[in-house]
């Protein structure tokens, strides 16, 4: 294998991340003035970009064979190329490459790094290819492996979520809307909404994925090459499904990346919503619930304090993917065909919405399936508020009672209820049947908070039964 020793000073000298000049650039033959310095740093990238290596690394490997495969490479370039890349990986992964803002970003890092371990032959890899296409593939690749990740972790607070649903399948708590009691459910019930909101959430990630493993590479600048590149080739050493069908397109779109931010973003709002609702059954003054303790923090000044911290930062941390996605919208707002520099500034919103998402999905699949229920709190709630009140005027109806009217004789005793401080199940029979003579003895079954939940026994209930089935049916399918 040939080495930097080997080559010309031109060469080496052209590749030097020490010298300053715009010449002395992979791309600075047209130039005669030195870049600004200050302008140097501003547009460099590879502070955030160089986590990409791998992707690079893996997109150059592919292309260089597909460049051996047309005859464009012999198959001792092709060895040396990847022998050179290989350690390349080798020495980022050590903590052994030094990255340079004077080379700019990660290809040209790479790049030169190469071109340094075997001579010229790593000025070739560059053929048929631009920054431009590289760039779009090496995202899409990263990208790709990011889903992938967050999915399992979908997958796995999905998971905890059916564990409490079904432990917690006869456990009685109040359902709010307005957040004021409106009728008793079970808290395994409440814990199979997260988990459907979640079903939604990875079937939009999926589907996302299609659309982000289509593979720009070959497209070079934005117009293609005149080399008899095989783009279905790389794409499928690559594993992508497809090489994308236009140039144009290929090297400028962003859809998949604000697309992912926009999934990104439904699963945080959903993780948000989780995350109030814990840190009212958390107070005092709702009790429902107990989260470890090595998911809460303490007070500086106050000793009896157990913090929610894990979920009111997953709450907090919402706003950050929402601004991302609002982010990569405005970027890609204006831009006209096809690359333009502006889109160095898609990575950054996109590297942070994927380590904000899948930290808090980390965080919550292993604190859910610990939650513990405070039963005598929830069910002390559930008695407040005449939770039953519907339950009542379902039992009128059942006796022939048009249902308006039904809703005005139960309105009227719950105003008798409060009057006098009686939940409608502690009326006595004489007491509710002021309010109707067709009420009966009967009707105890249906004003108890179990008899409430248990009539509830169809798809998608809040019974006992439901809860089951639906957590038996969701562990089959996976």
């Amino acid at each position: 294998m040939p080495d930097s020793k080997n080559s010309s000073n031109d060469n080496q000298n052209s590749l030097n991340p020490e010298k300053s000049g715009t010449a002395d650039k992979l791309w600075g033959g047209r130039f005669t003035e030195s870049t600004d310095a200050f302008v140097e740093a501003f547009t460099a990238s590879i502070n955030f970009d160089q986590r990409l290596y791998k992707h690079d690394i893996a997109g150059s490997k592919a292309h260089s064979q597909m460049l051996n495969k047309v005859g464009i490479l012999t198959d001792e370039e092709m060895n040396d190329i990847h022998q050179g890349l290989a350690e390349i990986q080798a020495d980022i992964e050590s903590g052994n490459l030094e990255w340079s803002i004077q080379l700019e970003d990660i290809h040209m890092n790479i790049e030169a790094r190469l071109t340094d371990k075997i001579g010229i032959t790593g000025k070739k890899l560059h053929t048929g290819r631009s920054r431009n296409d590289q760039i779009a593939t090496d995202i899409r690749l990263w990208l790709r492996e990011e889903i992938d990740a967050i999915s399992a972790e979908l997958k796995r607070l999905q998971s905890g979520l059916l564990k409490v649903a079904e432990q917690e399948a006869e456990t009685i708590l109040p359902g709010f809307t307005h957040l004021q009691v409106a009728q008793p459910i079970t808290f395994g019930h409440h814990m199979l909404a997260w988990y459907e909101m979640l079903v939604r959430d990875f079937e939009r990630l999926q589907d996302c994925r299609k659309r982000v493993n289509i593979m720009p590479l070959g497209s070079a600048a934005l117009a293609g090459t005149t080399y008899p590149i095989d783009r279905a080739y790389t794409a499928e050493l690559l594993g992508f499904d497809r090489p994308c069908n236009n140039s144009l397109d290929g090297v400028s779109d962003r859809d998949f990346a604000i697309e992912f931010v926009s999934a990104a973003s439904l699963i945080m709002m959903h993780l948000s919503r989780f995350s109030e609702e814990l840190v009212l059954w958390t107070s005092a003054q709702f009790n429902f619930i107990n989260l470890p303790d090595r998911f809460c923090t303490g007070s500086s000044i106050m000793p009896q304090k157990k913090n929610p911290d894990v979920p009111e930062l997953v709450r907090g941390k919402s706003g950050r993917v929402f601004g991302s996605l609002f982010s990569l919208l405005t970027l890609m707002k204006s831009q006209p065909l096809a690359y333009n520099k502006d889109n160095q500034e898609d990575k950054e919103p996109l590297f942070d919405t994927v380590d904000t998402l899948l930290g808090s999905l980390r965080a919550f699949a292993d604190m859910v399936p610990n939650i513990t229920t405070n039963k005598d709190a929830m069910r002390a709630a559930a008695m407040q508020g005449f939770s039953t009140a519907t339950d009542l005027a379902d039992y009128l109806v059942g006796k022939d009672m048009p249902f308006r009217d039904a809703h005005e004789v139960v309105g009227s005793a719950v105003a008798y209820g409060v009057e006098t401080g009686k939940d409608l199940s502690e009326m006595s029979l004489e007491e509710l049947q002021k309010f109707s003579t067709i009420i009966d003895q009967d009707v105890f079954e249906v004003l108890t908070l179990e008899g409430s939940v248990a009539a509830r026994n169809h798809l998608g209930g809040t019974a006992p039964e439901q809860v089951k089935a639906r957590v038996a049916e969701a562990k089959k399918n996976g």
